[in-house]
């Protein structure tokens, strides 16, 4: 495929979103871009979570980490089943239960406003990485694949990547994104589908074969259970998915927004837990396809792309759909999963952004309507800026896979909420709110510290995704020194 043609359906399909955007963005008002006005249909949410769950980071680099990895990343997804059992059955009350817009507001009623504040600051930092590193993912491809050939610089392809998703997002908010994360959701899984059913033709073999052929056994380990003292041990990465899930969903403003569009609490509940089991068979379909890729690739004489002369595995699904001759119904469609992908979960990081800096630091219901609208619009145009300036700032210091990344950096970023929260639901204290800083600054100092010594340091153990449960104990564990003696009622 040319980059020229490439670039038609990209563009194809943001027409298709405008259209999207300009019905569901019609008589919209404050309360529609924050909460949907808390009207819609929990199975569309369930379905459109998937696409923003996975997002471009599962629909490119879990394929490419099989190769390094084989289907280990499989224990962490167990892991969080667990953990959106948690999110559905402990923190969905709750957040019903206060009637809260951005879920932070939960601190403040509990604790103050330092600890409302610290956690907010905490989802803002998290999720302006989280969305940065979808972003770059595909950016990265669409420089590649389209917009090398034209000379155009990598920072050019961000900026207008971040522009198109302000364009149908800035007017409708979350409404519209309950609805285009649908259509992103149902082109993402098509996409695997179709390039699963491909490959299969490729090369011969039907799904139960995959799994038993010899020829995947170095694609397909999934368990890792001897030697406890390896990064991905079952148990470290089990851990590690259920207090991801945790932190990643149910204490994150941007998936949880979507659950508090449901008219109903129990609408909800029922949202995620389908929502968890259809992730699990997702997932577990990205992982097949990163072995099939591989498969291909070795038979095909395929190379793993290079950016800046090293191996890039992220972009080995790219090459193959696009370049490795499965036609071009695969590289339409693939392009299409990919922009849907990547796009499903920026353009409701970009409003959840919105939200929490209106809600949690502006104090938007000081204001009167029309400023409301007019601070929210400057907000929303802030934001876009920042996650520009962070994606281009990943092209320079990113050096591993880009889901890999993403996981570590939760374990820094996430903890001091974990702890918070925790503190909150499961004891009756209260604390010396404007001593939390002092708690949470030395707890992620102490997790830095840990998460950078060499495993010959401690005994040849190597420190894995448990490294975010650990950071919330320690916020926990220091909350407690700061408690007073007078508990909640």
């Amino acid at each position: 495929m040319t980059p020229i043609f490439i670039l038609s359906i990209i563009l194809g399909y943001f027409l298709l979103l405008m259209g999207i955007a300009l019905i569901t963005g019609k008589g919209a008002n404050n309360q529609t871009f924050f909460v949907a006005n808390r009207s819609s249909p929990w199975y569309l949410v369930a379905f459109g979570m998937v696409g923003a769950s996975l997002s471009g980071v599962t629909f490119i680099s879990v394929p490419g980490w099989v190769g390094d990895s084989g289907f280990t990343y499989f224990q962490v997804v167990i892991g969080y089943w667990v953990g959106y059992l948690f999110v559905a059955l402990i923190l969905l009350p709750i957040y019903y239960q206060y009637n809260l817009t951005s879920i932070y507001e939960y601190l403040n009623l509990r604790f103050g406003p330092n600890s409302h504040k610290i956690g907010a600051i905490f989802f803002l930092i998290s999720r302006v990485l989280g969305a940065s590193f979808r972003l770059f993912l595909v950016s990265i491809v669409l420089q590649q694949f389209i917009f090398n050939a034209w000379q155009i610089p990598f920072e050019v392809t961000v900026i207008l990547s971040v522009i198109l998703i302000w364009v149908y997002t800035h007017k409708g908010g979350i409404k519209t994104i309950v609805w285009t994360d649908t259509l992103q959701t149902l082109l993402m899984l098509t996409a695997v589908s179709l390039t699963l059913y491909h490959l299969g033709n490729e090369l011969n073999l039907n799904l139960s074969e995959i799994l038993t052929e010899n020829r995947f056994q170095n694609y397909t380990r999934a368990w890792v259970t001897g030697d406890l003292m390896v990064r991905n041990h079952f148990l470290k990465s089990f851990i590690g998915g259920v207090f991801i899930t945790i932190c990643m969903t149910g204490l994150d403003q941007d998936m949880m927004q979507k659950n508090l569009t449901c008219h109903s609490l129990k609408a909800a509940q029922i949202n995620m837990l389908v929502f968890s089991l259809v992730l699990i068979v997702v997932t577990f379909l990205f992982l097949l396809l990163g072995a099939m890729i591989f498969l291909y690739a070795d038979q095909n004489q395929i190379i793993v792309p290079l950016i800046e002369g090293r191996p890039k595995t992220d972009l080995l699904f790219p090459e193959v759909a696009i370049n490795g001759g499965l036609g071009l119904e695969v590289g339409v469609i693939f392009i299409l999963g990919l922009i849907a992908a990547a796009y499903s979960s920026a353009d409701s990081a970009l409003t959840s952004l919105t939200t929490s800096f209106c809600i949690d630091f502006l104090k938007l219901d000081q204001y009167s309507e029309n400023q409301q609208k007019k601070i929210r619009k400057k907000t929303h145009v802030g934001m876009s800026l920042v996650l520009v300036v962070v994606v281009i700032m990943f092209k320079y210091i990113l050096d591993r896979n880009v889901i890999d990344g993403l996981l570590t950096f939760a374990s820094y970023t996430y903890g001091p909420l974990l702890g918070l929260f925790a503190f909150g639901i499961f004891t009756p204290f209260q604390i010396q709110d404007q001593r939390v800083w002092i708690v949470v600054i030395l707890s992620i100092l102490l997790i830095l510290l840990v998460g950078n010594l060499s495993p010959e340091s401690l005994g040849g153990y190597q420190i894995g995704y448990e490294l975010l449960p650990l950071n919330g104990l320690l916020t926990f564990l220091g909350l407690l020194f700061i408690r007073q003696k007078k508990t909640t009622t």
